[in-house]
């Protein structure tokens, strides 16, 4: 096996696990959105470490890309909710958010 991808892969593994571990423990909807952010950044390394290995680079690149993209939009999208919330109910803690009624 590959050096470089052995040191992907626990790469990899962290940041999924830094990213997993943050949404468990945090109440709070911005330090959520970070672990979110972390997690697909392990992700997109994961696509294109696998790319790279089976000699597929142009591809898995163009999923990484992708990817981007739609984590990109996700995260607008939910800062968007979030900055309402914040507005709407003075706080990000999640346990005090317990009527999203408008």
């Amino acid at each position: 096996m590959n050096n470089i991808l052995v040191i992907d892969m626990i790469a990899v593994i962290l940041l999924l696990g830094i990213g997993l571990y943050t949404l468990i423990v945090s109440r709070n909807l911005l330090r959520m959105l970070i672990g979110f952010e972390i997690m697909a950044k392990g992700v997109t390394l994961a696509i294109v470490s696998a790319g790279a290995y089976n000699g597929k680079l142009a591809l898995s690149q163009t999923l990484a890309v992708t990817a981007i993209v739609v984590e990109v939009i996700f995260i607008a999208v939910a800062l968007a909710i979030v900055m309402l919330i914040q507005r709407k109910k003075g706080s990000l803690d999640v346990r005090k958010i317990t009527n999203l009624k408008g």
